[in-house]
């Protein structure tokens, strides 16, 4: 399956490869990226990009629930700066300061306002969520975006530096960890 550029309407951009080792396009989500709440372990999946353009010179990631019942969607991780040279990001890697993301990058407050990954967690009788997983390839090396300030802010500055992007779409439901 390949998702739909959930971007496409501001602009289409070339796209290029995003996988995990727990998650396809389309599938559901595995239990651990499940918030604890859930049933899960709220443990960000790995990431593997490839195919990006040449140019790129930073990767700005977001997962992002469109579907969840606020009027506003659901960010459950956003994380800028990735350098260039990095092409993947181990199991773990949203934990609050984690070691395993590469130097430079910069993680944004989620909903909850914590610098982390957030699970998902679906309310019951809301359906089947889509968990967007999106890596933007830059042309900048720093987006010089405030830490604090929201992943909104965060999509904002990424539209005018986007060369490509790459999209992974998972689902879950309420009670699909369990």
């Amino acid at each position: 399956m390949t998702t739909i550029d959930p971007f496409a309407r501001f602009g289409e951009v070339p796209q290029f490869n995003l996988t995990s080792s727990v998650m396809t396009d389309g599938g559901p989500l595995a239990a651990a990226q499940y918030g604890v709440g859930a049933g899960g372990q709220d443990v960000s999946p790995d990431l593997h990009w490839s195919g990006f353009p040449a140019e790129t010179q930073s990767f700005a990631l977001t997962v992002f629930d469109p579907d969840a019942p606020t009027g506003s969607g659901y960010w459950h991780w956003a994380v800028f700066n990735i350098p260039a040279d990095v092409d993947s990001l181990p199991t773990g890697a949203g934990v609050a300061n984690s070691v395993l993301l590469p130097a430079g990058a910069v993680v944004m407050p989620n909903e909850i306002r914590q610098p982390t990954f957030i699970g998902a967690a679906p309310p019951r009788g809301t359906g089947t969520h889509r968990y967007q997983f999106v890596l933007h390839a830059l042309d900048v090396a720093d987006l010089g975006v405030d830490p604090q300030a929201t992943p909104a802010v965060l999509g904002f500055n990424v539209h005018f530096h986007t060369l490509a992007r790459a999209v992974l779409e998972a689902t879950g439901v309420a009670g699909g960890a369990a």
